[in-house]
């Protein structure tokens, strides 16, 4: 599919949004500010409790609107939750799919992601014009997926139509920033027909990426449509349907710089000094963009019941389609006879190795099919809110043959990163997995007492999966039954205040590689249960919220084994210990006369412990895990200027380990954004105004500090930036 000659030419974009602009703008006249209609909080989907508002639920939940995503300009999920002291970057390529870490647990993208409540794979690039909230469900999530990393579920609730046939929404929006990209998009929606009965939400966007970052340009476009129909008061259909497109060049991260002794021996790891966040060192000419499609939808009937019970179905779709490919750094070959592979060279100036990695035309598919009762029944002389689900899954990954990786060269950051003619390509066979499951929950909240309410859960999950090299080696099964429970109660201390206490466990299948040096190649791991322990307190008076919450997580450790390496028979993974992550989390917010406040902190304890294998590495705090965040913001409504707002935003994440044993760590670091909103009229017409600045002092500094693929990695943080946008609503 052409998508750029078929869906995004960029020059009919900017003439319609000229054309509508020309027609509301001849003149410039400020008058009252736009009006803003306050509604109640809607119900979190990603709790598997609706209905409840988030005040009450005894689940620790984070929520961002459509209103604060567009304030802080988010085009990525990133963007969106690092508003949350409870998330940070884990392993996130600038122009590659977000990978982030919640309570210190890094998310995984095949499990730990649903939208509108479905189930999808977050191996691409989600874009964010058509989401009017982003739900994070921080912790272990055993009843609302059957398979998931213990940090938390991200869930994804598009815009909708407008409920009421008065309102419409015919909203432009224009955008340039930071560095140089250039945003267009339009976001309609209305009612129409006899009785209002149909509605629709039209978003289209395009963007120009030239970011701050040199040498990585692309573009990135998305088509999206939802509709519902009201068949009549007790029947409604939904759908919805959205097709990205994003292709840019990569950018890589930098790494430690190694200096060997006598013989290899004593060999010495440092940090480098903090770099220029704009250069690309490993753009070579040859390089090409990383290319990322995906076409998502869902369908789903919801019915009104007899007695206020309540029935959904819904079915969901997700196609996705990758062309993988990054010129990347990795290794010094200057280390001889023993060339080290995770870090660069101490010297002569920071040496490193060029190579360019392709994995063309891979597909992910998902599907799945939910169908859920819900409604109050009194049993036992209690009140119960019961709701039975049953969900069938299915995610399919087809590879191409092979993947590449060819050698260009030896460079490094000081000459710029370029290198002379390639060198030689190595080939491997790629893997296609196919996952099934078959999911049934029950969740019930039971009324106790007026104030108290017992919370229960339960999710069983049958998985049948399937992974085979595309040389038709190396086959592996795995199909197992698993049960995840969650229990909590809760306390209404009186209108605006409540406590809560919850057990809950979460679930993991890993399978050991199919490798000719594993001992237990192709076979499954016992299930890693994670488990997790909370209390919390929630306080909710008038324009004032509280949240605290202290938790408490284990889950099993995984390794392969102090000698493991590519000989055969010298790997053997296996479960050594357990990861500890105890933590305490703190939000508010509130509103005095002209003056917002807000901020989030979390304070992190998480170490290795009881590992037998590694167990050097027992008290030691995981790589790239910051032992603090802190999130503030204010914000000021001027009395003088009617619509003019502005505001600052405070990020903070305290020193984490860059190497296993703690022996380099990341300095903390701290960055300030200012931002300004003005509300007007642009010749009777309603428009935004915004003017943002990010890391205002332009600090330099090593944002974050994993390891992947067996190297240390370095990523220096963006230095300051401009972002200009205007919002037409027409």
């Amino acid at each position: 599919m052409n998508w750029k000659a078929k869906f995004w030419r960029m020059s009919h974009i900017q003439s319609a949004v000229a054309l509508c602009i020309a027609t509301t703008s001849s003149a410039w006249a400020q008058n009252s500010a736009v009006e803003i209609t306050v509604t109640a909080e809607p119900s979190v989907r990603v709790s598997g409790f609706e209905g409840v508002p988030l005040p009450k639920l005894p689940i620790s939940v984070s929520a961002f609107d459509s209103a604060t995503l567009r304030d802080i300009g988010a085009q990525r999920i990133t963007d969106a939750l690092r508003l949350d002291a409870s998330v940070s970057d884990s392993y996130n390529l600038p122009a590659y799919w977000d990978k982030l870490s919640v309570r210190g647990f890094t998310l995984d993208n095949r499990y730990n992601y649903s939208r509108e409540g479905l189930p999808i794979s977050a191996e691409t690039i989600i874009a964010m014009d058509n989401k009017e909230r982003i739900e994070l469900l921080k912790g272990t999530s055993g009843i609302q997926s059957g398979t998931s990393a213990p940090g938390g579920l991200v869930n994804y609730a598009v815009k909708r139509a407008p409920s009421t046939s008065e309102k419409t929404i015919r909203d432009v929006t224009l955008s340039d920033g930071p560095g140089n990209n250039r945003l267009v998009a339009a976001d309609l929606g209305g009612r129409f027909g006899e009785g209002a009965d149909f509605g629709y939400r039209f978003n289209v966007a395009h963007e120009d990426l030239d970011p701050y970052i040199r040498n990585t340009k692309g573009e990135r476009s998305l088509v999206a449509l939802a509709m519902d129909w009201r068949i009549n008061s007790n029947n409604r259909l939904e759908w919805e349907f959205e097709q990205s497109h994003h292709e840019q060049i990569g950018v890589n991260f930098h790494s430690l710089l190694a200096s060997d002794g006598p013989k290899n021996l004593n060999r010495i790891l440092t940090l480098p000094e903090t770099v220029d966040g704009t250069r690309n060192v490993t753009r070579q000419p040859g390089s090409q963009p990383g290319i990322f499609d995906g076409l998502t939808g869902s369908l789903r009937l919801k019915q009104q019941l007899d007695n206020g019970w309540f029935w959904s179905t819904q079915y969901g779709v997700q196609r996705l389609r990758a062309d993988d490919r990054l010129t990347y750094a990795s290794g010094c070959s200057n280390a001889q006879p023993n060339p080290q592979l995770d870090s660069f060279c101490l010297s002569p100036k920071g040496d490193f190795q060029i190579y360019d990695y392709r994995s063309e035309n891979e597909h992910r598919h998902t599907d799945a099919l939910q169908t859920d009762l819900r409604g109050q029944l009194m049993v036992g002389g209690f009140e119960h809110s019961f709701k039975l689900g049953l969900m069938r899954q299915r995610h399919n990954t087809r590879m191409p043959n092979t993947t590449s990786e060819t050698l260009l060269g030896s460079t490094n950051a000081t000459n710029g990163g370029l290198t002379g003619i390639a060198g030689a390509t190595q080939y491997w066979p790629s893997t296609n997995n196919t996952d099934y499951s078959t999911e049934v929950s029950l969740n019930d909240r039971v009324q106790l007492a007026q104030r108290t309410a017992l919370w229960l859960g339960l999710r069983h999950t049958q998985l049948n999966r399937q992974s085979l090299q595309t040389d038709g080696q190396n086959e592996v099964k795995d199909a197992r039954g698993v049960s995840t429970p969650w229990v909590a109660l809760s306390q209404q201390l009186s209108e605006h205040h409540s406590v809560y206490a919850s057990y809950g466990q979460g679930l993991e299948a890993q399978v050991t590689p199919n490798q000719s040096n594993y001992t237990n190649r192709g076979q499954p791991l016992p299930a890693l249960r994670s488990t997790q322990r909370e209390v919390g307190l929630k306080s909710q008076v008038k324009r004032t919220s509280f949240q605290a919450a202290w938790f408490d997580i284990t889950r099993p450790a995984v390794t392969d084994g102090l000698a493991c390496t590519s000989a055969t028979g010298s790997c053997t993974r296996q479960i050594d210990g357990r990861a500890h992550h105890q933590g305490l989390e703190l939000s508010a917010q509130t509103s005095l006369t002209q003056w917002d406040f807000g901020g989030s902190a979390m304070w992190l304890n998480a170490k290795r412990e009881n590992a037998t294998v590694e167990a050097g590495l027992n008290g030691q705090r995981p790589i790239n895990v910051p032992d603090y965040i802190l999130r503030g913001m204010v914000e000021y409504r001027y009395a003088s200027v009617v619509g003019l707002r502005s505001g600052l935003r405070l990020s903070r994440e305290g020193s984490r380990n860059v190497t296993e044993t703690g022996n380099i760590t990341l300095p903390g670091w701290t960055t300030l954004d200012a931002s300004t909103h003005y509300d007007t009229q642009v010749n009777n017409v309603p428009s935004r105004w915004t003017i943002a600045i990010n890391n205002v002092g332009n600090k330099h500094y090593w944002r974050e500090s994993p390891k992947a693929y067996g190297q240390y990695f370095l990523y220096a943080g963006a230095p300051r930036t401009l972002r200009a946008t205007v919002v037409f609503h027409l």
